[in-house]
């Protein structure tokens, strides 16, 4: 006689759920405690000017003013073009020296009262080495 066997051969599995939440809540966690920087760059067209070259000292703080009169000082950008708001931008990066040569970068275009804005807020902190970038005039190389 032959008898048979009955085995009961269930059939093998990975159950994918509890994996797949894992991947989700880790997706989310690296998702909430990323920080995200933006990074300021401000599109420059200098005026011209027929004057010579200076060259660059090594220590300086640049004030850059955008077209539309925002404000960068050494590339960090500020929340607003308030006096008070440019005036602790300058103390914390000269840290209260006012001998170091200020530079002040405005576009062509930018209004007239963000440029005195700037110098405004270099003199009340007493700053006295005050410049101006400019580009080379086209015209006068010729």
């Amino acid at each position: 006689m032959n008898f048979r066997r009955q085995i009961n051969q269930e059939e093998v599995s990975i159950n994918l759920t509890p994996l797949i939440d894992v991947v989700f809540l880790l997706l989310i966690f690296f998702m909430v405690s990323t920080t995200f920087t933006k990074e300021t760059h401000l599109a420059i067209d200098l005026p011209e000017s027929s004057g010579e070259v200076l060259q660059q000292q090594p220590k300086q703080i640049e004030i850059i003013i955008s077209k539309s009169g925002d404000f960068a000082v050494d590339g960090q950008g500020l929340v607003n073009g308030q006096l008070d708001t440019l005036k602790r931008a300058l103390g914390k990066v000269s840290q209260g020296d006012s001998k170091i040569p200020l530079i002040i970068t405005a576009d062509a275009n930018t209004p007239y009262q963000a440029v005195v804005t700037a110098m405004d807020a270099a003199g009340q902190l007493g700053f006295t080495n005050l410049s101006m970038t400019t580009r080379k005039d086209t015209e006068s190389d010729q």
